[in-house]
C-alpha cells in the first residue's frame, strides 16, 4: 500500500483567477511507515503573489525568481506520485491547482496518474463534527509536535499530515497485523534488549479471604439477602 502525502503553497486562492503553485511536496509512505523518500520543489509562478497568501507561507517572488517552472519538474513529480494513493488535507484545493498546472501543459488530470485521493479534512469532519479540523488543531488533538510550524510550508505540512493521518486511522493497525510475525523485543534507552519478565501472580492470603467473606456477609445482611456476589459463588 503506497500512499503519498501531498501539500502545495500557491500565489493565491483560486486557479480560475490565474493563481499558480509556488511550492509542492509529496512524502511517501509504504504500509503505514514513512520511507524517507519525498519530492519537494519551489517553483517560479511567473506572476505576483497575493499579499494575503504571502502572509500565510512567507514565500516571496524574489526568492522564486531563479526556481524552475512547474513544466520543468512536472514529469519528475508525476513519476514520483505515479500509482500512489494521494492523501491531502482539503484535497479539492490542491487537486484543483495541480490540474490547472497540468492543463496548461495539455496534460491529463492528476486523477489519471494516481490510484485515488483521500481528503483528510473531510475525514476529520466526519470524526470530529463541529470542531476545528485544520492541521494545527489536528496536531494538537492527536499530540503531533508542530512546534516548528510557524508558517505554512509544503514539505513540513505533508510530514505533519502523515503523522496526523496515522493517529486518525490508528484502528486500522489491527487489520494489518500478521499474527504469524514475532513480537518485537522491547528495548531500553540505550537500545539493549530488556529481559522478559514472567507475569507475577499474587494470591490472596487466608486472612484476606476471611476479611473478604466477612465484608460480603455484611453486604448481604444490609441488602436483606440480595448480595449478588454471594449468588455467583
Amino acid at each position: 500500500m503506497r500512499q503519498i502525502f501531498l501539500d502545495t503553497e500557491t500565489t493565491g486562492l483560486s486557479p480560475a483567477l490565474g493563481h499558480r503553485i509556488i511550492e509542492v511536496a509529496a512524502v511517501e509512505m509504504l504500509n503505514r511507515r514513512l520511507t524517507g523518500n519525498h519530492f519537494h520543489c519551489y517553483l517560479n509562478p511567473e506572476r505576483e503573489i497575493d499579499a494575503g497568501a504571502q502572509q500565510v507561507h512567507g514565500i516571496s517572488i524574489e526568492f522564486l525568481q531563479d526556481k524552475p517552472k512547474f513544466a520543468d519538474v512536472a514529469q519528475e513529480f508525476l513519476d514520483f506520485v505515479q500509482g500512489g494513493e494521494l492523501i491531502i488535507h482539503n484535497a479539492p484545493f490542491d487537486v484543483g491547482f495541480l490540474n490547472h498546472e497540468l492543463s496548461l501543459m495539455s496534460q491529463a488530470a492528476i486523477g489519471t496518474v494516481c490510484a485515488s485521493v483521500i481528503d483528510t479534512l473531510k475525514l476529520a469532519k466526519e470524526l470530529h463534527p463541529g470542531q476545528k479540523n485544520n492541521l494545527d488543531a489536528l496536531c494538537k488533538r492527536y499530540f503531533v509536535d508542530n512546534s516548528n510550524r510557524t508558517m505554512h510550508g509544503a514539505l513540513l505540512d505533508a510530514e505533519l499530515l502523515a503523522d496526523v493521518y496515522i493517529a486518525m486511522t490508528r484502528g486500522q493497525d489491527s487489520l494489518l497485523i500478521d499474527m504469524n510475525e514475532p513480537v518485537e523485543m522491547q528495548m531500553d534507552a540505550s537500545g539493549a534488549a530488556l529481559p522478559k519478565v514472567p507475569l507475577r501472580v499474587v494470591r490472596a492470603s487466608e486472612e484476606e479471604l476471611a476479611a473478604h467473606a466477612a465484608l460480603l456477609a455484611d453486604i448481604d445482611k444490609e441488602s436483606k439477602g440480595t448480595c449478588v456476589w454471594n449468588k455467583t459463588n
